[in-house]
């Protein structure tokens, strides 16, 4: 095995690794959420919750559970984005250009997707 094809299989390992752990901190995020809410008894705002994500950031430093929540949830959907990323580095150091090209406008895609999730 040349050098080459060690670099890429340390660098599918990596992307598998950034799945795994991208899924089980979202999962204790928001369990930790769940048991806030439990032992709170309730979300932790008394009129409009966060929606944006500085409220939510601010809201979980706070210990609030619904904004704890909602962190677990952020974090569980930028996880496959982070993979896209990985991936494009990936296949950067392949030197193919084609899968560069693709794997960058799924991004973007991915990208405008949110944005538009975001001010809707």
């Amino acid at each position: 095995m040349n050098a080459k094809q060690k670099e890429m299989n340390h660098v599918e390992l990596l992307i598998g690794r950034i799945l795994q752990v991208g899924v089980y901190i979202s999962a204790i995020v928001i369990i930790c959420g769940i048991g806030l809410w439990l032992v709170k008894n309730g979300s932790g705002y008394a009129g409009a919750l966060p929606t944006r994500l500085g409220m939510i950031f601010q809201g979980a430093m706070q210990l609030k559970p619904y904004a704890v929540l909602m962190l677990g949830i952020f974090l569980l959907i930028l996880t496959p984005v982070l993979r896209v990323v990985v991936s494009i580095y990936a296949f950067a150091k392949e030197g193919d250009r084609l899968y560069v090209a693709i794997t960058t406008i799924v991004l973007i895609i991915l990208i405008i997707g949110m944005t538009i999730g975001y001010q809707g």
